[in-house]
């Protein structure tokens, strides 16, 4: 992979435009992208990040990602069954 060193002149009110090669490095072409600044003690660096709404972020919590990373666990071995219809799954707790 080239890295990419790039300058950019800041407009008076503080815009600036990434340039291109940054814009497709970051994803920034994607919907709800935004930008994330992050000051570290050698001066900043930023990342694209797309913000997880409010009522979505139990979704992210280390306690269910760890419950996804099971269920996905047990998907791989084989450890799941699926039913064809809601009769078929009832019928598998009431036949054991």
């Amino acid at each position: 992979m080239n890295l990419i060193h790039e300058f950019v002149t800041p407009q008076k009110s503080g815009v600036i435009s990434l340039p291109p090669r940054v814009r497709e490095r970051l994803g920034v072409g994607r919907p709800g992208v935004q930008i994330e600044f992050i000051e570290t003690s050698d001066g900043f660096s930023l990342r694209a990040v797309v913000p997880v709404p409010a009522e979505q972020q139990w979704f992210w919590t280390d306690r269910w990602q760890e419950m996804e990373r099971e269920a996905d666990a047990d998907i791989a071995a084989g450890r799941i069954r699926g039913a064809e219809n809601a009769e078929a799954f009832l019928d598998h707790f009431t036949a054991n």
